[in-house]
């Protein structure tokens, strides 16, 4: 596998702001969050990289979303089985915008994406029923469904809302915009 170059110019400077987002007390509740549900032993990343323990991990939530899991140790094999990992959190219900890119984990690229998408893995697990593992991230929020009649709907098309009322009867009328700003000795 050949090296890359160190990343300059603007790619360090995002690199740089991608490693700033890191909190390792949040990697360090995403590991113990991983072996309480998994049974494996995780020392780091280097660990999940090979996808075999996250495809351990979303099949425990949502079994069945991940079919094979490829035990070999050829990269395409490992990289197939993170992608797994990504299409069972989907089918598990995380968004698009929850999960990584197979590069986000696998070359280290944004390893907080990664940390994101177990918090979430975390979150939607809680609300199962009967869970009883660690608590990662906030609780995911129950849906406020409200219910309107069409007698509340019309008297709502009469009403002024807040953002569409009056100025009582301020307008810009005395303001000078051709003069320049006074700026005075004393205030600087």
């Amino acid at each position: 596998m050949a090296t890359q170059a160190a990343p300059m110019g603007d790619q360090r400077k995002h690199a740089a702001k991608i490693e700033s987002k890191r909190d390792p007390e949040l990697e360090r509740q995403c590991f113990e969050f991983i072996v309480h549900h998994t049974g494996e032993t995780v020392n780091g990343f280097e660990d999940l990289k090979n996808g075999v323990i996250l495809c351990k991990l979303v099949n425990k939530f949502c079994p069945g979303s991940v079919k094979k899991v490829e035990q070999s140790t050829a990269i395409f094999k490992q990289r197939a089985n993170v992608e797994s990992f990504i299409n069972g959190c989907k089918t598990f219900g995380l968004k698009d915008q929850e999960v990584f890119q197979v590069n986000d984990l696998y070359e280290s690229k944004n390893i907080p994406q990664f940390t994101q998408c177990i918090v979430a893995l975390g979150r939607y697990a809680q609300a199962l029923p009967g869970y009883d593992g660690p608590i990662l991230g906030p609780k995911q929020s129950d849906e406020n469904l409200r219910e309107f009649t069409q007698d509340q709907m019309d008297a709502g098309k009469h009403m002024i809302g807040l953002q569409m009322g009056q100025n009582k009867g301020a307008s810009q009328a005395g303001g000078d915009f051709g003069r320049p700003r006074q700026v005075h000795s004393e205030f600087k």
